[in-house]
């Protein structure tokens, strides 16, 4: 099951003793945060939990597969997620 932005919401009010609105507001501007800095081509670390990254990614040949028709695909910029050490030891099971 996958966490919404409804159930951090919930959590953030539950856990910290803020209201909902305010819970609300918390949340959506941490997101609007996170999202600006990335338009902005910005990496964003989080100390703990791992690092967004924005990667220019170069023009290349691609196919259709339903059509096999070959095309070309444009440049872009995409964002990476590389999880920080101790993220990843959590996650497989280590203290």
């Amino acid at each position: 099951m996958a966490l919404t932005k409804e159930k951090t919401v919930n959590s953030v009010y539950h856990q910290v003793g803020l209201s909902k609105s305010q819970s609300r507001t918390v949340v959506e501007t941490l997101f609007e945060i996170i999202k600006s800095t990335l338009e902005k081509g910005e990496d964003l670390l989080i100390s703990g939990f791992g690092k967004f990254v924005v990667k220019e990614k170069a023009a290349r040949r691609g196919r259709n597969p339903q059509t096999t028709e070959d095309l070309q695909l444009r440049a872009r910029r995409v964002v990476v997620f590389k999880t920080s050490g101790v993220l990843r030891n959590k996650i497989n099971g280590g203290s």
